[in-house]
């Protein structure tokens, strides 16, 4: 009952005047001051229940005060929460067949269309970064202004849209959205939709792109001719209960998390224990990272910053992109992230939280609803380097994430739709949950509502939804279906913050490569003195491959150093150089002859390597007798072949010359069952036509010709195929290259075609590449390598760098340049340091 409907009490003092007869008691001066005492003492006393009520109220005044603006934020969304779930929100009804379109009638741009869209924010005059976005080819940039944004803004090749011209527009969403923050950016998201977008980059005004380049590290195409066929490498989803990842570590930076992840995860720093892999195509999410300042939250800025220094954290940015299996999902943001547009529905940046929580709840809710149509987000290497200025945004802004964000996850994953027939149903639907669940207020469901049908306003249509493969049993991971990839360690920010576990990750990498490539058989010639780099060497790489056998021009017992010829590993037998007149002793044709004999064999099995000889036989002088031999001019026969068949169980065998270092670290991601050379190296692999003014070259293409024609049908098919020009031939220093197990037959049939032919090691190595496979299946890992051709191997620093793959030239022939080797491998290996 209110208080205003309550009878009205009776008057005290007409109870009093009725008792007007009662016996009044008599007050004496002294006797008041003897009985009762005026001191505080007193008063407080008889009044002490009033005032412990008064005190609790302003408690509790006070509390609620301190709780909204400083204090336990759970506590008082719980407190809201309890509340919210008092009030009934309705579930919007919407016809969408009678849904009337939305044209463009008021801006200068009715008429123009295109496909790629960038769409920033803007609340400041036009910086450099907004400035180098205009100037990307193929992208017209779309800027949404708000009630901060300076009334002359312009930006010549930019779209503006003022707080005016968006409320011209039409749109339904424009009444939900706050004047002064970026989730104005809704309206820019439908405008472009409206003209034509089918490709939209959300970005912001404070980060440059990579090269000026989105395609460089995005899939820009997922279809036709541009797209990249490849499969993805894919987070295992074998641990069903693990809901949210942190894309940081993959890509280096292990005590960096992004804003967005639950604060009870940031403490999972370790790599995949392995990957699986996912055919592309239907990434219709990306998601960059950003060097300099990434997007982390409050918590780390203000934790992890040293007064005005300004954060530059880099990420691998050779780190192969990952996606997310359903079940599993990544912090997603409104600054470096691509959308294609059959995801254009989850550009819908949520209006009743706060500005730093909505492109978080926007990209869990997304990606969510992303698995009703089979699509899947991935992750990419480094994007853009967004600046820092050097200011944070307040915890208070963020406390919907820090407080929500890992219970929405749980929540998201578990969710099921009731709807069946459209899409559109299951935004509605899952948005009207989370309101119910408290993620967001009944605002965003009607917001959802007016988004939905401006979407369909401006003719988007609708994408088909798909199986939901989370109600399917999880196929089992085989072990042939495991990839392998462990992530760089980069320099991270600390400022004093110790990192554990450091000594136990690195060992744990030095196991991963000897697990990768302890089955492989380094091949290594070295053409400088081996007293002083064998068994350093050997130090380096034989704790990561199954052997390490030293080829050098003179063998070495001691050192175990085998005799070879670089120009003369390929050969299958003996080379015929040159002759020469031996002069042999002997008084019969039979004993000439069979010295002869002897001889011949002594050159092919012992090396001997002479142009003269005189020699008495069994210590008689006899006529003498002038024989002719072919001197051999080279390794032992069958050098390379010999050793396919020594390491018959070897997975594999890498030859490197010891003018080049290969970072092992850096090959874990390639293919072991592929082949590996420098092809995608200019300086290293070049087609040459023959022009005849090199009788060298006119006698190698002449040989090359003759090997082809006489090549079974199927290594001379992928010759010719892969030499798209059929009067060229290839050249090839082959510092480095690797041969698989299965390629180990072919390779040893192409030795024997090649024979006794003076064919030189540049021209022959390549030749019986591209004669085993196609140039397009070899694995691209040397593609990045440092290759300076040109360049003396005067061991520069400058001139290696730990994030590629292998560096030409860099020349070690002494201990002392060996120590310096290990400690700038360090970089890569920093076990290498013991060493040292």
């Amino acid at each position: 009952m209110l208080v205003q409907d309550r009878p009205n009490p009776k008057s005290p003092k007409t109870h009093n005047n009725n008792s007007s007869n009662r016996a009044l008691p008599t007050v004496h001066p002294n006797r008041f001051s003897e009985s009762k005492s005026l001191d505080f003492s007193t008063w407080a006393s008889e009044n002490l229940y009033k005032i412990v009520t008064i005190l609790l109220l302003i408690a509790t005044v006070a509390a609620l005060f301190f709780l909204r603006n400083v204090g336990d934020t759970a506590a008082l969304l719980c407190f809201e929460s309890q509340s919210q779930q008092l009030e009934t929100i309705h579930f919007p009804k919407i016809n969408w067949n009678s849904i009337e379109p939305i044209v463009d009638k008021t801006t200068p741009y009715a008429n123009f269309r295109s496909e790629k869209w960038v769409v920033v924010s803007v609340s400041d005059y036009p910086s450099d970064s907004l400035k180098n976005l205009v100037k990307i080819k193929g992208w017209q940039v779309l800027a949404i202004g708000n009630s901060k944004t300076p009334s002359d803004w312009s930006l010549k090749g930019t779209i503006f849209l003022s707080l005016e011209q968006q409320a011209q527009l039409g749109f339904r969403v424009v009444d939900f959205l706050p004047y002064d923050s970026y989730v104005r950016k809704t309206v820019g998201y439908l405008f472009a939709i409206q003209h034509g977008a089918k490709k939209i980059f959300d970005a912001d005004d404070r980060g440059d792109v990579i090269d000026n380049d989105i395609g460089k590290h995005f899939d820009v195409e997922l279809v036709g001719e541009g797209a990249r066929q490849e499969v993805i490498l894919q987070y295992s989803h074998e641990n069903p209960n693990r809901t949210v990842v942190n894309p940081y570590v993959h890509f280096g930076q292990r005590s960096v998390w992004p804003r967005g992840m639950p604060l009870e995860n940031v403490g999972e720093i370790m790599h995949e224990e392995y990957y699986t892999e996912v055919f592309g195509g239907k990434q219709f999410i990306q998601q960059g990272i950003s060097n300099g300042l990434p997007d982390v939250d409050s918590v780390f800025y203000f934790t992890r910053k040293a007064g005005l220094e300004a954060f530059d954290i880099r990420f691998d940015e050779r780190a192969q992109k990952v996606a997310l299996p359903q079940g599993m999902m990544v912090p997603v943001n409104s600054f470096n992230t691509l959308y294609h547009s059959s995801a254009f529905w989850a550009l819908m940046l949520p209006v009743s939280v706060s500005t730093m929580a909505s492109d978080v709840l926007r990209g869990y809710w997304g990606q969510r609803l992303l698995w009703e149509i089979g699509g899947f987000i991935v992750v990419y290497p480094p994007t853009v380097h967004r600046y820092d200025r050097i200011e944070g945004y307040p915890f208070s802004e963020e406390k919907d994430l820090h407080v929500n964000v890992g219970r929405l996850t749980k929540f998201l994953v578990s969710w099921r739709s009731g709807k069946h027939r459209l899409l559109f149903e299951k935004i509605l639907e899952l948005s009207y949950a989370m309101a119910e669940e408290g993620f967001w207020s009944e605002k965003d469901v009607k917001f959802t509502a007016a988004w939905l049908q401006d979407l369909l306003a401006v003719r988007y249509q609708q994408p088909r939804l798909m199986t939901l493969e989370l109600d399917r049993p999880r196929a089992i991971i085989g072990h042939g279906d495991r990839k392998e990839f462990v992530p760089q360690k980069l320099p991270s920010v600390h400022l004093g913050v110790e990192e554990i576990g450091t000594v136990n990750y690195e060992i744990g990498n030095l196991i991963r490569w000897r697990k990768t490539f302890g089955n492989v058989v380094l091949i290594m010639f070295c053409s400088g003195p081996v007293e002083r780099t064998a068994l350093e060497w050997r130090l380096l790489y034989g704790r990561i491959f199954k052997t390490v056998i030293i080829l050098a021009e003179q063998k070495n017992e001691d050192l175990v150093v085998e005799e070879g010829r670089l120009d003369s590993l390929y050969k299958s037998r003996v080379s015929v150089l040159r002759s020469s007149r031996l002069k042999f002793c002997g008084g019969s044709a039979l004993y000439q002859a069979l010295y002869q004999n002897i001889l011949l064999v002594a050159f092919d099995m012992l090396l001997v390597d002479c142009l003269h000889l005189d020699c008495a036989l069994f210590g008689q002088t006899l006529e003498t007798t002038v024989v002719t031999v072919k001197l051999r001019h080279g390794i032992l026969p069958r050098q390379l072949p010999s050793i396919f068949n020594r390491y018959s169980s070897a997975e594999g065998f890498l030859f490197l010359h010891d003018d080049t270092i290969i970072n092992y670290w850096n090959l874990l991601q390639a293919d072991k069952t592929k082949l590996w050379i420098t092809d995608k190296v200019p300086q290293s692999w070049t087609p040459v036509r023959d022009d005849g003014n090199s009788d060298w070259f006119t006698k190698q293409a002449e040989l090359v010709n003759k090997v082809v024609n006489s090549m079974p049908v199927h290594f001379q098919v992928s010759y010719k195929e892969s030499m798209t020009d059929p009067s060229s031939t290839t050249l090839c220093s082959s510092e480095v290259f690797y041969v698989p197990r299965r390629f180990v037959s072919d390779f040893i049939d192409l030795v024997n075609l090649v024979g006794d032919l003076d064919m030189h090691q540049k021209v022959a190595v390549p030749m019986i590449f591209l004669s085993m496979d196609l140039p397009q299946n070899f694995d691209s890992v040397f593609g990045t390598m440092i290759y300076k051709p040109d360049q003396p191997s005067t061991n520069s620093t400058p001139s290696y760098s730990p994030e590629v793959s292998a560096v030409h030239p860099w020349g070690v022939s002494s201990e002392q340049e060996f120590i310096k080797l290990v400690r700038i491998m360090a970089a890569g290996d920093p076990l290498l340091m013991e060493l040292v």
